[in-house]
């Protein structure tokens, strides 16, 4: 990636938006109603290796390309925007923040270093862009943000004092007075505080709270998901049956979803039938002897195959067969609980999806992962080693990314 210059933490200025339209796979009752927010760009201005990337989030998103070109990067930067919407502080976000900032980026004239992100989340007020620059050194704190609809700007933040962990903050209110001005903490989104600290009293505070809020709903429905297969061998105590990212209670949650909803389920069956080597007739969880419970394979004929057996590449599959089945119910998600579960839409985002994957498994996932996109489901943003063959068996985006 192009290496950006020195300086200015301050978020870009915004242009007016547009609608982003993108297949939906099918074509026919997938690009997710716009009632629901989602995301549907990602900007990289300045992150580790991107500089001025542009990348479109479809319902079905493949990026692609080959080692160090940014493929997990761009899924970190994803998983980083979602988790400051969902509240969570820069430390908590960003352990490692050096590791952000552009290998050659220099410090600007007061020693600041930093990066840049942001995205473009669309539904009901049309595109609401979110810009963030964060500040790594001399101290981690968020520098700048800009919120922003329709070319108008409905939140903007700036470091004024470096002696104050704090950030002067100014939003629309259309009132008598244009803005209001305020600060607001510089560890934290804010755009995820707007909802405490506007009333709503005008309609430009009115309007900013309603993009304010499809921000943070959009960003807030995503599950990040790398499936652990080291880990989804032995057994599991039995506890909420809500699966965690890395898949490790995998048989606790096939407990739960079995009885749950026998379609899904057996559209589950089908798919592991399709990428397991031998006949499949169900798959369940059985009780261990201390009262752990281990996911098995029925072979149909009496023998039933523990998954402590199956390969690596089975169990990533069988794993990632069951996320695009089972939703928001059933991941371990911390969604915005006051918006109906019918205005939400979940984005996986999966690091190597078809890492340890066969070619016959890598187009079975696939075309799971395009059925369920296509009708609204689930989004999924991947990344990738091989999209061959992608565009037109799932409808996907692909996004080829060149170091």
């Amino acid at each position: 990636m192009t290496v950006p210059s020195t300086s200015a933490l301050a978020p870009p200025p915004s242009p007016p938006c547009s609608p982003q339209p993108y297949p939906s796979g099918d074509g026919r009752r997938g690009e997710h109603r716009p009632d629901r927010p989602r995301v549907t760009e990602l900007r990289l201005s300045a992150f580790a290796g991107h500089r001025g990337a542009v990348l479109p989030v479809a319902p079905l998103t493949l990026f692609t390309g080959p080692s160090g070109s940014g493929k997990t990067t761009a899924l970190r930067a994803y998983e980083a925007l979602a988790r400051l919407g969902g509240g969570d502080d820069l430390a908590e976000v960003f352990p490692d923040p050096v590791a952000c900032v552009p290998e050659r980026a220099r410090s600007d004239a007061q020693r600041r270093r930093g990066f840049r992100i942001g995205c473009t989340a669309d539904g009901p007020e049309g595109p609401v862009r979110l810009d963030v620059a964060v500040q790594t050194e001399p101290e981690l704190r968020i520098a700048g943000e800009r919120l922003t609809a329709g070319g108008l700007v409905l939140l903007e933040t700036a470091l004024r004092d470096p002696g104050r962990h704090a950030v002067q903050a100014a939003w629309h209110t259309g009132g008598a007075a244009p803005v209001t001005r305020a600060p607001l903490p510089d560890d934290r989104l804010g755009t995820a505080l707007l909802p405490l600290r506007v009333a709503g009293k005008t309609d430009g505070q009115r309007r900013v709270l309603a993009a304010a809020e499809q921000m943070v709903v959009a960003l807030r429905s995503a599950f990040p998901c790398d499936p652990r297969p080291g880990r989804m061998r032995a057994p599991v105590p039995r506890g909420t049956g809500r699966l965690l990212p890395g898949c490790d209670n995998l048989a606790d949650v096939l407990r739960r979803t079995r009885t749950e909803c026998g379609r899904r389920h057996a559209l589950l069956v089908e798919a592991v039938r399709a990428g397991c080597a031998g006949p499949v007739a169900d798959v369940l969880a059985e009780p261990a002897a201390d009262g752990r419970v281990r996911a098995v394979l029925d072979r149909g004929d009496g023998t039933r195959t523990a998954f402590e057996r199956l390969g690596d590449g089975e169990l990533r599959y069988a794993a990632l067969a069951l996320v695009l089945l089972t939703g928001p119910g059933v991941l371990e998600v911390d969604p915005a609980g006051e918006v109906p579960a019918a205005l939400q839409t979940l984005t996986v985002l999966a690091d190597g999806f078809d890492r340890g994957l066969d070619r016959r498994q890598r187009a079975a996932l696939l075309d799971l992962a395009g059925r369920m996109c296509a009708r609204g489901h689930i989004r999924l943003a991947a990344a990738v080693g091989d999209a061959s063959g992608a565009p037109g068996a799932c409808g996907a985006e692909v996004v080829h990314l060149v170091p």
